[in-house]
């Protein structure tokens, strides 16, 4: 897999070129509006996926790239990394066609095999960090840095209860992708991010459990960009989940990235499915 520069390099770089005789087509200035790593990505995406569905769905995702709202951004680029990091890998990709239908938003197929992808980001707004957590005391949202950890998990499965009932009616195995790059859901803001301690054990614990009163789920793929993981209690494991940590000091990868597959899944992914993930991890 290759190797990216910190998520913070993802500015967008203003290139400044000559006047050319003939006007550029719309998706082709959007494209000069994307950093290097960007744009080599959407180029690789524009390669690889040459149908009519994914070439329309790129040329938004391009201009949501370049967007001046922080969450319309971080949503496209989390579509843009995952649908990369699954070509790069063997997986011939389609990006579905939006509409107000219940769909994903890939459709990935290996040799014979088909499965879907859903990729959401979680970034929180102004308006709802305002809010208490339902179930939750405004006080509990000023704790200390666990406190905020079990925030976050609630608001994780409240976003998975969302997303569940978008993909009910999938008879292939179905992939949740969510990524959080601020786990205290800051949005865009320019202040350093709240140090959140989670328990990744009662995260992947309390997933499961969900998970499996939602068959239509096969796994949830979580991308964690900042959390601190709190020290593990207990050697025990479950064996329906992969978790993967990286030092606190590298920026190019998520600070922690879980798979977490379900028991009862009325589609679960194959063997051959699951190893493309876990190159992906």
């Amino acid at each position: 897999m290759g190797r990216f520069r910190p998520r913070k390099s993802y500015r967008l770089i203003a290139s400044l070129r000559g006047s050319s005789p003939e006007p550029l087509p719309a998706w082709k200035r959007e494209e000069e509006g994307l950093s290097r790593e960007l744009h080599d990505r959407w180029d690789t995406l524009h390669r690889h996926c040459f149908d009519q569905s994914s070439h329309l769905r790129l040329g938004r995702l391009i201009r949501r790239l370049t967007h001046a709202d922080y969450g319309v951004r971080e949503s496209a680029l989390a579509e843009v990394e995952l649908a990369t990091q699954l070509i790069r890998v063997g997986v011939r990709v389609t990006f579905l066609p939006e509409s107000r239908a219940r769909t994903a938003d890939l459709e990935c197929r290996i040799g014979c095999e088909r499965f879907f992808a859903e990729v959401t980001t979680m970034v929180g707004s102004a308006e709802r960090q305002r809010l208490p957590i339902r179930g939750l005391d405004l006080d509990e949202v000023e704790g200390d840095e666990e406190d905020r950890g079990v925030i976050l998990t609630h608001r994780i499965l409240a976003r998975i209860r969302q997303k569940a009932r978008q993909l009910a009616d999938y008879c292939d195995p179905v992939v949740l992708v969510i990524s959080i790059p601020r786990a205290d859901l800051q949005g865009g803001r320019t202040t350093r991010p709240e140090e959140i301690w989670l328990d990744l054990k009662m995260l992947a614990g309390t997933v499961t459990v969900l998970l499996m009163s939602l068959r239509s789920i096969s796994a949830v793929m979580i991308s964690l960009w900042d959390v601190e993981p709190l020290p593990s209690k207990a050697g025990t494991r479950l064996a329906n989940v992969e978790l993967t940590e990286r030092p606190r000091q590298q920026k190019i990868q998520p600070r922690v990235r879980v798979m977490i597959h379900n028991p009862c899944a009325t589609a679960a992914l194959s063997e051959w499915q699951q190893d493309t993930f876990r190159q992906i991890l």
